[in-house]
């Protein structure tokens, strides 16, 4: 597997990339080739027939009722605004508590998706973006009120530090994140290239927080990557796809182009680790693959309404295809591994997807603040919702337990008789490197002194047996490039078999 370096264009906050993978899809996208009269329309036109009290239909009573009644509401907020800034015992800010109103009603929605970014975090948002592209690189979201990692950016430096989709922020640079709001953790994160921030995760199946330093560098803009393997004879085309910005199309069909006319036998699309991105991309490459008779995507809205988007496309492509997935493939890559899948008929490799089926769109209030608020729900072709689900593949495959191994962190040397996570963790890596420790379940045995010393021994270190600092960074080292090894992802393997089945 090489470690290129990838971008993700969409709300990046200097490359720490804020909202749930591929949250930011405009409404505008979802507008063409609608029946239905917009939104706007329908506020436009309830004004104008409240303007003429005289001719009112039931209906239209009805909607000057319901007015009414939010008109008390708002009333009612206005009453404790009022209350509060005139009688608490202390002074109170009055923009703090409009800012707090409107936080408490995103609040109550429990939709980590829904958002809201105050005039000072808009400028720090915006200023981040309008710098060049600098960071950790990892797509994060709020899961359960803990900022959660979404995907690593391949060949970022969070990736390279070893942080995993799923791993929750405790702490940054000491600094607990308990109670910030997604925005504000994520202005914690960013920083200038060159600079470090250390991060303090709890990751599943780990007993204990794991503490994982990091060097923010520049984050490269590409986001499609091609090239071809040789499998028994035959010519298969490969296309990773990192995220889903305004010319990933564009990209994807250069690629699909050349690699037809050099005759390709099969493609491989790779889309694991991808957070997600734009709508109208995935759209466009998906128009590529999939016939007109079934749909690309379907959007529901609040009335359980559903518009469907299909291709023009007659025929499939006269060539095998598989699509390589994982839990750091999210949104719009979900949409296109669902889609390809129920739709095109084709193979899904891998193992299940992150889970994220709604839309955002963000809504400037008109001060410098804007709400990002979920609008939509996206449908698989077959209108399925794969929200907190995920899609799952129809060939599961894992890669070597060694891929999922944590970072080595040596606050005190392992020896043995030990019995804790992180000799578990060094033995699972011990394993992987082909040195034999016996057992793998935490506790340091014989066999684990002696694979440590073997593995010392073979790396020009002093072969004592115990895990110190030293040791655990050459194994970690080890580790890393035996992930980066081509002929140890198990997944591409099975993806590139399975076509040709």
């Amino acid at each position: 597997m090489n470690i290129k370096p990838r971008y993700v264009a969409l709300l990046m906050v200097l490359a720490v990339l804020l909202g749930a993978a591929g949250s930011y899809i405009g409404i505008e996208y979802f507008a063409e080739g609608t029946q239905e009269s917009s939104q706007t329309e329908s506020w436009a036109n309830a004004d104008q027939n409240a303007d003429n009290p005289g001719n009112t239909s039931g209906e239209e009573q009805n909607k000057a009722s319901e007015d009414q009644s939010e008109s008390a509401d708002l009333a009612k907020v206005e009453q404790a605004f009022s209350t509060i800034k005139e009688n608490y015992v202390s002074e109170v800010d009055k923009d703090k508590l409009i800012e707090g109103a409107v936080q408490g009603m995103l609040d109550t929605l429990e939709d980590p998706y829904s958002v809201y970014m105050d005039q000072e975090t808009m400028k720090q948002f915006n200023q981040s973006i309008e710098s060049s592209f600098q960071g950790i690189g990892a797509e994060v979201s709020m899961v359960n009120d803990k900022v959660t990692i979404v995907a690593p950016i391949k060949g970022s430096p969070a990736e390279e530090a070893g942080l995993k989709p799923n791993d929750q922020i405790l702490k940054v640079d000491g600094e607990s994140v308990e109670g910030l709001d997604l925005y504000e953790a994520v202005l914690k994160i960013r920083g200038e290239k060159g600079t470090e921030v250390t991060l303090q995760v709890d990751r599943p199946g780990v007993s204990e927080p794991v503490t994982i330093d990091i060097i923010r560098d520049d984050i490269p803009l590409e986001t499609v990557y091609s090239n071809t393997k040789e499998v028994d004879g035959k010519k298969v085309g490969i296309i990773e796809i990192t995220s889903f910005s305004e010319k990933t199309s564009e990209e994807f069909h250069e690629a699909l182009t050349k690699l037809e006319k050099d005759n390709m036998e099969g493609l491989v699309i790779d889309v694991r680790g991808n957070p997600g991105g734009l709508f109208t991309d995935v759209q466009e490459i998906l128009k590529e693959f999939i016939p007109d008779d079934k749909p690309i995507v379907q959007v529901e809205d609040r009335n359980g309404e559903k518009s469907r988007y299909f291709s023009d496309l007659k025929e499939k492509k006269d060539y095998p295809i598989t699509v390589l997935m994982d839990e750091g493939s999210a949104s719009a890559s979900e949409i296109l591994a669902a889609t390809m899948n129920e739709a095109g008929g084709y193979d899904l490799v891998g193992t299940k997807s992150f889970g994220k089926g709604t839309v955002q769109q963000a809504i400037p209030m008109g001060d410098g603040s804007t709400i990002k608020l979920t609008l939509y729900k996206w449908l698989t072709p077959n209108g399925n919702w794969i929200h907190e689900k995920g899609v799952e593949p129809t060939i599961e495959v894992k890669q070597p337990s060694y891929f999922y191994t944590n970072p080595v962190e040596i606050d005190k040397e392992l020896k043995y008789n030990d019995n804790n996570e992180k000799v578990k963790n060094i033995q699972k890596m011990l394993k992987g490197l082909g040195y034999e420790p016996g057992r793998t379940d935490g506790y340091f045995s014989q066999g684990t002194k002696s694979a440590v010393e073997s593995f010392q021994a073979e790396n020009g270190l002093e072969a004592t047996g115990d895990v110190d600092e030293k040791t655990g960074g050459k194994l970690e080292e080890a580790i890393v490039e035996e992930v980066r090894k081509e002929e140890n992802d198990r997944q591409m393997d099975k993806a590139v078999e399975a076509l040709f089945e």
